[in-house]
């Protein structure tokens, strides 16, 4: 049931992210030309993801369980550090360079696109990297 229950979450928030236009590197480019040719429509996507994600926020934080009975993992380090700072960083550049991020890579892979999948397979080596990276970071 909890696979399931992924999959079809899963399913309908790349749904989402295509319906909204997420996924498509033109629009997030056009987003992010603040300075030119500005299209202000996926500040009101973000806008409605923000407004839809309060209630079930706040609902995970006053419950110890999801209602699949896995325990709730919600962050509970609430700083700054030069990790979160870096880290972000890296993600905008990376955002405004390619005109797309994770979820709407995953949600367009399939599409066959020789730049999605340079990205992907950017993505995954830089996943790796990082866990070996803090796996020498702990140790």
């Amino acid at each position: 049931m909890i696979k399931l229950s992924a999959f079809f979450a899963g399913l309908i928030f790349g749904l989402g992210l295509l319906l909204a236009g997420m996924a498509n590197p033109a629009k997030v480019l056009a987003f992010l030309d603040v300075a030119g040719a500005w299209d202000p429509s996926l500040a009101l996507v973000m806008g409605g993801a923000i407004a839809v994600a309060v209630i079930p926020l706040n609902w995970a934080r006053n419950n110890k369980q999801s209602l699949l009975g896995a325990p709730m993992q919600l962050p509970i380090k609430r700083e700054l550090d030069a990790r979160l700072i870096g880290g972000s960083l890296l993600f905008g550049i990376g955002w405004g360079m390619a005109g797309i991020c994770p979820g709407p890579a995953v949600a367009i892979l399939l599409t066959g696109h020789g730049q999605i999948i340079v990205f992907v397979l950017a993505m995954l080596a830089g996943m790796y990297l990082f866990s070996l990276l803090e796996r020498r970071r702990r140790s």
